[in-house]
């Protein structure tokens, strides 16, 4: 866990993504409350940082797939976890994004 610094302070390498995952949800549609531990991590957030470009095995530049401050819906294993306070945040590759969200 890091304190000594914010997530505004990260620049990911290149052909990486920092996401803030959503926050997730503590009740079903219904009304029930979940307990801690029947809850899935999200599988979306909005993106806080883009890594530059990165030049794939074939000497190809493969820009970022998202900008900064849009909403994304990422591979349910994809990703690398850093904890920063008290909030998860995700260092995504920029193959690990499956859509951008519209609305």
């Amino acid at each position: 866990m890091f304190n000594n610094f914010s997530p505004t302070d990260l620049n990911p390498a290149p052909g990486y993504i920092l996401v803030e995952p959503a926050k997730q949800e503590k009740k079903t549609a219904s009304g029930l409350y979940l307990p801690d531990t029947h809850t899935e991590k999200p599988q979306h957030g909005t993106v806080l940082a883009v890594g530059d470009k990165l030049v794939n095995d074939r000497g190809v530049e493969v820009s970022a797939p998202v900008k900064k401050g849009q909403k994304v819906l990422y591979k349910k294993w994809g990703g690398n976890e850093v904890q920063i306070g008290d909030t998860e945040y995700q260092f995504l590759r920029f193959d690990d994004i499956l859509a951008v969200i519209s609305k």
